[in-house]
């Protein structure tokens, strides 16, 4: 399934570990930034997480110029123009985003306002709109599972068409990801597990998908292993550190991959899902990951077989006929989100969530059919095909 042809990018810096906030004001020295903004939500803010990046700033003697901390968990364009609006009037000169994926989304929407000028985001939506680099931009990801800290893409709404714009440019790339454990140590237990769940399906889709190529599989493999290995023992002990920062490095991981070599019928599934349903994107990828492969199953027997020893370790891998090791694979998703339902409830089937009615399938279904993730899923999918999925997923 390799293809002859790929191309792979990732220019973003990588600062990774215990200490890596303290790091920032080095980076933002680097590029010539004195007067930054920090772009986060009320809920980073409550939970103290802001503390640690202020503070590494002050002791370098570099202040925060504006903090704006109403980001709200599904961005607009209206959001978007009025921090542009501050950032000019307080004469800021680079972004800190810290959160999670709303965040950083608005957080790069921002920046090409503030770069690009004007106040019409939506004249910037597309692929190719962005000619010129942007303001220095740095990503304190505050959950680990949306890898939006290196990739090129945000989704933004404009709530007045009830639309969600997309903007893709590799200009859109922050400086510099700054992966600290501190930021995800107070994670509630369901959240842990539901963007865990979406950095695995992230790099498993990335390694079974038609875009595929060997230095992605490299970073989705490392990811998938990452989460194997840790997710569960974060679960029981969450102030892991070690835990934790592994299963971040996995996120940013498995966001290499697969800004790479894209993803498929899961994602075009829980885009759909949660637009109509308004589901999490994480419990959508936990939701529909195993019933995806089993319909891609043919397609893609090999390596997903590949990726049992990542899944379930050498020792099940070795004693698991080549065969059967795709369906092992699954098995042990299987498996893992069983446990994660034992652990916090995340549930496992569309009917488990309480949120989601058997009539709105049909509409799930034609909604993911338009998504432009299903372009890349390795077995061409029809309505009655993303239907009967749903209809397996339901209970």
């Amino acid at each position: 399934m390799t293809n002859k042809y790929y191309e792979f990018f990732c220019p973003v810096k990588v600062v990774a570990g215990k200490a890596a906030l303290e790091h920032i004001p080095f980076e933002l020295n680097g590029l010539g930034a004195q007067r930054p903004m920090i772009i986060t939500d009320k809920g980073v803010r409550a939970a103290g997480l802001l503390e640690p990046v202020i503070t590494a700033c002050e002791e370098s003697e570099l202040e925060i110029v504006s903090i704006y901390d109403d980001v709200p968990p599904d961005s607009s364009i209206a959001v978007v123009r009025d921090i542009a609006g501050i950032y000019r009037a307080e004469k800021c000169d680079s972004i800190i985003a810290v959160g999670g994926g709303s965040a950083i989304d608005t957080a790069k929407a921002v920046n090409i306002l503030v770069s690009e000028g004007g106040d019409d985001i939506a004249a910037y939506s597309g692929a190719g709109i962005i000619k010129h680099p942007l303001k220095p931009f740095f990503v304190v990801p505050t959950t680990a599972g949306t890898g939006s800290e290196v990739t090129a893409v945000a989704v933004i709404s404009d709530t007045e068409k009830s639309v969600k714009l997309p903007f893709t440019s590799s200009f859109l790339l922050p400086n510099a990801a700054i992966i600290d454990p501190r930021m995800t140590l107070t994670l509630p237990p369901h959240i842990t597990a539901a963007t865990a769940m979406d950095a695995l399906t992230h790099a498993t889709e990335a390694f079974t998908c038609i875009g595929k190529n060997p230095l992605s599989d490299a970073y989705a493999t490392s990811a998938v292993k990452k989460i194997s290995e840790n997710l569960l023992s974060v679960m029981d002990n969450p102030k892991d550190a070690d835990g934790r920062l592994e299963l971040a490095q996995a996120s940013t991981m498995a966001g290499i991959a697969f800004s790479n070599s894209m993803v498929g019928l899961v994602h075009a599934l829980g885009h759909a899902t949660g637009a109509i349903c308004h589901l999490p994107h994480g419990l959508c990828m936990s939701l529909y990951l195993p019933y995806v492969l089993e319909y891609n199953l043919e397609s893609i027997r090999e390596p997903l077989g590949d990726l049992l020893l990542y899944l379930d370790g050498p020792e099940a891998y070795a004693a698991t006929p080549a065969n059967r090791r795709a369906e092992a694979a699954i098995a042990a998703i299987r498996r893992m989100r069983d446990a994660l339902y034992k652990k916090c409830k995340l549930p496992r089937t569309l009917k488990e969530t309480g949120q989601v009615e058997e009539s709105q399938l049909e509409a799930i279904a034609a909604l993911a059919l338009d998504d432009g993730a299903i372009m890349f899923n390795p077995r061409e999918a029809r309505l009655e095909d993303a239907k009967a999925i749903l209809k397996k997923a339901w209970a």
